[in-house]
């Protein structure tokens, strides 16, 4: 018998040395290859398979890592998965920011006089506006909502603006020279200022308001139809809603179609993420996410100033940036369903057809018995999402946790689309502005990349909303120009880091049956946030800096807040409300306020069973 055991064991340190091969570790150091199934990526496939030929996945997501780890983790069907993410990509860039061009005001503006429209207009704007001939064509230093109560055609015999003539408001519209903004906008053809000038924050917390309502539509839209439709849905009612917008007369229908509109923001390009995101491996999810963003997102943006420029008219440019949605009506015959939604749904003859599309694409082979233990798994999954989530509500320390994940998420998205706005109003050329802090979601996102896993989550944001909190309050006190313009891009540059850094934390401090549903209740509670960031922006009306020292007062408080969070910088992401709760008590300031009499008991006991 002691014979049969030393050939067995020979046997199988040959077959293991056959698998790893004369230049990979040593038998003995195969050994030590894990047996856990989610980590198989990390290891040699064949030496994890030989050492561990019992060993079963526990959940769904360990068995798709194992056909994963089979079928290719970043082959030729992941790479065409990535570049089908163009469109999309491109699509939420244009929903999210083709606005600031569309509705942008040009700030060289005066009352219209009937008298005088067959003049220049510069010779108009000073006979009309009180204090434009020693201001000159500087737009600060004149009143563009008020003019003179006087007899016009004395004006034009003398062609010299009253003297001590009292003032009214504009009472037959505005005049617009186009300088910083060379064609005619929502804002100029409909006169969208002065007392008039709510509106365009106002459309834009509409729109924040369509996302909200979208999040929740097609989220709820996603997991009963599938991922696939809800895409299309939500791409063909953005266009929808976009192209609507150029057929609108006042302001209430513009509203109503821009709220129409935002409710693609957002699902238009995270339903394709996630679900591309489900067929790559493990270890090349990190630059597939970033990438993504910082390639089809960030270049989208960068070319759409250039764009708006070369077309100089708000209706062509509405039309060509909503165009890309269509692309969605290609999504059913190009894109896979999540076969994990389709497994869990008990479409089984779908699953397999998805995933022996994977496997040909690729020219790789999937075991049936890994397909097999796939199906199972999926099938017999319980989804207890609502009781987890109930359960993080009910305790106080996670729940504390979930509402400083919420304000932190919110301040970030919040500084974000301040700091976007405000490319008009920092002094500098706005198309330029917006163009080069666009640029910066590139080098950003790679710092990310490089970084997150290096120095922690919780220093990456304190670190950079800090910075953010230090050049906005700087540059809210510097001259329009230049160094303010700088200034609030460097700032931009650090938002994006911020922002993409809390989509990641907040992930890995959930609870695995509360991630799906908690991430959802921060990412739509940070839409409602979103929505007062084009007031923060009006309050340039007030005084030009006011903006800067909001959005630095919310960054720096968000730095306060993020230095409370657990790091979870080599941490297993929590299982269940206990591990999270570990994670606070031993891993955070957070923990410091919140530890309870018992806790010390719980660790005794766990240290007595480990010991046992």
């Amino acid at each position: 018998m002691t014979r049969e055991r030393t050939s067995t064991a020979q046997t199988m340190n040959k077959d293991v040395e056959d698998v790893i091969g004369p230049d990979n570790p040593t038998t003995e150091e195969a050994s030590q290859i894990s047996c856990d199934p989610f980590q198989l990526h990390h290891q040699t496939l064949g030496a994890s398979k030989a050492l561990c030929p019992e060993k079963k996945p526990e959940d769904a997501g360990e068995a798709m890592e194992i056909i994963l780890d089979h079928a290719g983790a970043m082959g030729v069907y992941q790479r065409w998965l990535f570049v089908s993410m163009l469109p999309f990509g491109a699509t939420m860039a244009f929903v999210y920011f083709t606005s600031i061009f569309t509705v942008a005001t040009p700030q060289s503006h005066w009352c219209r006089i009937p008298e005088l429209t067959h003049l220049d207009l510069e010779l108009r704007r000073n006979l009309s506006a009180p204090g434009a001939t020693t201001a000159g064509a500087n737009y600060e230093h004149w009143d563009r909502c008020q003019t003179f109560v006087a007899n016009w055609s004395a004006v034009l015999e003398s062609l010299q603006p009253p003297t001590d003539a009292p003032t009214v408001p504009c009472r037959h519209g505005w005049d617009f020279q186009l300088l910083d903004v060379p064609y005619n906008t929502v804002v100029s053809e409909r006169g969208w200022v002065c007392e008039y000038g709510t509106y365009v924050p106002l459309t834009q917390f509409i729109f924040f308001g369509g996302a909200f309502c979208g999040g929740l539509i097609f989220g709820w839209m996603a997991d009963r139809v599938g991922r696939v439709p809800s895409l299309v849905a939500a791409n063909l009612v953005g266009f929808v809603g976009s192209v609507a917008c150029i057929f609108t007369n006042t302001h209430w229908d513009f509203a109503v179609c821009r709220f129409i509109a935002g409710l693609s923001y957002d699902n238009c390009f995270m339903l394709v993420y996630i679900l591309i995101l489900e067929y790559v491996g493990a270890q090349h999810r990190t630059w597939v996410a970033n990438l993504s963003i910082m390639l089809y997102f960030g270049g989208a943006a960068i070319l759409l100033p250039w764009l708006a420029l070369w077309l100089a008219d708000w209706r062509l440019l509405t039309l060509l940036t909503s165009l890309p949605m269509l692309a969605a009506l290609a999504a059913p015959l190009l894109l896979p369903e999540s076969a994990r939604w389709l497994a869990s749904r008990g479409k089984h003859k779908r699953t397999m057809k998805m995933l022996r599309r994977l496997e040909r694409v690729n020219g790789t082979h999937i075991p049936q018995q890994a397909l097999d233990d796939f199906i199972a798994l999926s099938s017999n999954r319980k989804e207890d999402t609502d009781e987890s989530l109930k359960a993080v509500l009910t305790s106080p320390r996670l729940l504390i946790l979930l509402i400083l994940n919420v304000v932190l998420y919110a301040a970030c998205a919040l500084v974000f689309d301040a700091l976007v706005r405000m490319s008009g109003s920092v002094g500098s050329d706005m198309f330029v502005t917006f163009a080069i802090s666009s640029a910066t979601e590139i080098p950003s996102l790679l710092l990310v990349v490089l970084l997150l896993d290096r120095i922690g989550r919780r220093a990456m944001a304190t670190g950079t909303l800090t910075l953010i909190g230090t050049l906005a309050m700087i540059a809210a006190f510097v001259p329009k120009g230049s160094p303010r313009a700088w200034l609030a891009i460097s700032a931009r540059f650090f938002s994006n880091m911020s922002f993409n850094t809390s989509i990641q934390w907040v992930t890995e401090l959930l609870p695995t049956g509360a991630r799906a549903s908690g991430s959802s209740l921060v990412h739509v509670t940070s839409f409602l946030v979103s929505s007062a960031s084009p007031f923060v922006v009006y309050l340039e009306q007030y005084w030009g800096g006011l903006p800067l020292v909001v959005t630095s007062s919310v960054a720096l408080t968000a730095a306060a807040i993020s230095l409370l969070l657990p790091e979870t910088l080599g941490q297993a992401m929590p299982h269940s409300c206990a591990d999270a709760e570990r994670l606070i008590t031993h891993h955070s300031l957070l923990g410091i306020f919140l530890r309870g009499p018992t806790d010390k008991d719980v660790e005794d006991e766990s240290n007595g069973e480990e010991k046992g």
